[in-house]
């Protein structure tokens, strides 16, 4: 028919709109990476303030698999995410030693509190050291509830127990949940039990009251976090080149001053790292927190 194009020149002509549109609809998506990270920073609301402002600085997207900071870095090994960000720091720096980041940075820092009911039936409020806390919860037999998930949490809390010369499991007092932070605090919180957390999830999750801090301000309680990007050389499929945007952007004076400004409750849950010249002393944080 006059005036109509040849097949092939249709079909041409076809195929390059539809090649077009696929490479603006490519355009159009951002880039999506995979990020390990403790539930600590997922269910303290950091990551739903951070993120939006990470995505509008680069343009990528950052899908987070919250869990214990043990399962994170497993992840991480297994090439399963693109970053990690954690807080367990000797796993964190056998991590990097066998060659699964290149680098270990500490991005911030909180610090670690014993709550308890606030019944109080130890009448352990105002303590400021960890092992004598917990040694009381032990000779008291009062019920206790631990992460159990090889979390930065509960790493900590063994490191405490084998100071007291204590293994507190198989006793019937202690419980071991599996679970997440949030999850710990709720359990602790319905069985009149202690448990340690980190003070960032706690100011955060509401409990009405029922729990409160017993212990802190000991140098053992310091918290630090750190972020991690996976080595390419390990696994090439991730996506190294977004991970640093993501490491570098976190660990910028755009990143820490996001960390410096979150607020729950009217309180600061994270410290920028860099913002303190003794990054190994936990008092100032401790003391910021509302100590």
């Amino acid at each position: 028919m006059q005036g109509q194009m040849p097949y092939r020149v249709q079909f041409a002509v076809a195929a390059t709109a539809l090649a077009l549109m696929a490479s603006a609809s490519a355009a159009a998506e951002p880039t999506t990476i995979r990020m390990a990270t403790t539930t600590s920073t997922e269910n303290s609301g950091l990551l739903a303030d951070l993120l939006p402002r990470f995505r509008k600085a680069t343009g990528i997207d950052v899908r987070v698999i919250a869990v214990g900071s043990g399962a994170a870095l497993k992840l991480a090994e297994h090439g399963d995410v693109d970053v990690v960000l954690s807080h367990s720091p000797d796993a964190e720096r056998v991590f990097v030693g066998k060659g699964y980041a290149r680098e270990r940075l500490e991005v911030m820092y909180n610090d670690f509190v014993a709550v308890g009911p606030a019944a109080e039936p130890t009448k352990l409020a105002g303590q400021t050291n960890a092992v004598a806390c917990f040694k009381r919860i032990a000779d008291a037999g009062v019920g206790f509830v631990s992460r159990g998930d090889d979390s930065g949490t509960h790493v900590k809390e063994k490191e405490i127990w084998k100071a007291v010369g204590l293994d507190p499991r198989g006793n019937r007092w202690y419980i071991e949940a599996g679970q997440g932070m949030e999850a710990v605090l709720v359990m602790a919180s319905e069985k009149g039990a202690y448990t340690l957390t980190d003070r960032g999830t706690f100011i955060a999750v509401e409990n009405e009251g029922r729990l409160s801090i017993v212990c802190e301000g000991d140098p053992r309680l310091f918290n630090p976090y750190a972020v991690m990007a996976v080595n390419p050389d390990r696994h090439p499929h991730v996506k190294y080149k977004e991970a640093n945007q993501f490491v570098e952007w976190i660990t910028s004076t755009a990143g820490l001053q996001t960390i410096a400004d979150f607020r729950k409750n009217g309180r600061q849950l994270f410290f920028p790292m860099k913002q303190s010249s003794q990054v190994q002393e936990p008092a100032a944080g401790a003391k910021e927190t509302g100590r």
